[in-house]
């Protein structure tokens, strides 16, 4: 093994040993010169002892991502070997599906790579160093394992930037992207590989779709719709269904997926979500189910004492647009607010509205995005199921 050797502090040795993957910048005591972002390397405690390997970062706070434990070459092969696995595990649990994440980052190992699978095309995110010299293996790895016709990268994102990466967005393998139509249950979806959220579209709520649609009656709102994931399979069973976003581009994807799925009870309103619950909460309650799935309000520590007022205050005015023994579907996908945060943020809410509340279920992200103990990063979408009473 021929990688050079970083040492780092035995703060850094123990937080490795309870399973993280990371070693900040204040707990590497020795690095050689010349080191490039991205580059492999040994890492060993003060005592020259073999730790882990991982991979360099310049810019960001985190210095290092441990990619493995072992004393193994850092190839093709190995690549090649950890997207098998993560593959695999999804294949076991979604048998022959097309539409599944793929690579989940940390929580597959492969830390700051993110893929996707539509079909016979891929997205990917390459959003540290490592990944984004890579990427053209990556694509070539990922395309020969599963027969794909393009990949397209989506690292039009704002993190890349604290690794001194640039935001940008396009076809890195085969030609640009037809229109992708998939489905969530008996539910159509379409999708915008290059135009839409994310990797295309949010893969890691559709499971929580799914569920929420069990427990549809009555008159439904979705606020912060997007396509219509939580919205069309509510419409399968209510009465009504009111879909809110203030987007253009979501209610344009929304009023197509819409009449895909010939939801002729479901009404789109294209409305700031704050002000539509603000304004119907002054009328009597009048749904029986509110779905709360917003964008992260809390996109670091710092911006976490507003993040917290704004979701306790669209929690509090979607208990009080509820029917007495409504169905509250409220999630976050702050990672900086923890899940015990969101429940004392929902109960605040509900204190504030005088009512009381029932948790009748706790979720979080699909299966295809699994969590790494260890790693409390990779565990950031929390989504409560709560009757008001």
């Amino acid at each position: 093994m021929d990688e050079r050797k970083v040492t780092i502090s035995r703060r850094g040795v123990e937080r490795l040993q309870r399973g993280h993957l990371w070693i900040y910048r204040a707990d590497v005591e020795k690095a050689p010169a010349g080191l490039t972002a991205g580059d492999a390397v040994a890492l060993v405690d003060g005592r020259g002892r073999f730790v882990a390997k991982a991979f360099w970062s310049e810019r960001s706070k985190i210095a290092l991502r441990v990619v493995t434990l072992d004393e193994e070459p850092i190839d093709e092969a190995f690549f090649a070997g950890r997207l098998a696995q993560a593959i695999a595990l999804r294949t076991r649990i979604f048998g022959d599906e097309r539409f599944v994440r793929l690579v989940h980052g940390e929580a597959d190992l492969l830390p700051g790579f993110v893929a996707d699978r539509y079909g016979d095309a891929a997205v990917i995110q390459t959003l540290v160093p490592w990944a984004e010299r890579r990427k053209a293996l990556l694509a070539d790895l990922l395309t020969g394992a599963l027969s794909l016709r393009t990949v397209v990268e989506r690292n039009d994102v704002r993190v890349r930037e604290l690794e001194g990466l640039v935001q940008v967005k396009g076809v890195v393998r085969g030609p640009p992207p037809e229109p992708v139509e998939y489905r969530e249950g008996e539910v159509r979806m379409k999708v915008d590989l290059l135009g839409g959220q994310k990797t295309g579209t949010f893969l890691d709520q559709r499971e929580n779709h799914l569920r929420a649609g069990e427990y549809a009656r009555g008159r439904c709102l979705d606020c912060f719709s997007y396509a219509g994931g939580f919205a069309l399979q509510l419409a399968r069973r209510a009465e009504s269904v009111v879909a809110v976003d203030m987007q253009a581009g979501a209610i344009a994807l929304l009023r197509e997926n819409a009449a895909l799925n010939g939801a002729a009870n479901l009404e789109i309103v294209e409305a700031n979500a704050f002000d539509y619950l603000r304004d119907r909460s002054d009328e009597p309650p009048a749904f029986d189910l509110v779905v709360l799935d917003p964008p992260a309000f809390a996109k670091n520590k710092e911006s976490l004492p507003a993040a917290r007022r704004g979701y306790k205050e669209v929690n509090l005015r979607a208990m009080q647009v509820l029917v007495p023994g409504g169905v509250l579907v409220t999630a976050s996908c702050s990672y900086h607010l923890s899940a015990e945060a969101l429940e004392e943020l929902v109960l605040d809410a509900a204190n504030d509205a005088g009512r009381r509340i029932q948790v009748l279920e706790r979720r979080g992200a699909g299966r295809d995005h699994p969590v790494l103990l260890g790693v409390p990063e990779t565990s950031y979408l929390k989504l409560l199921f709560v009757r008001v009473v």
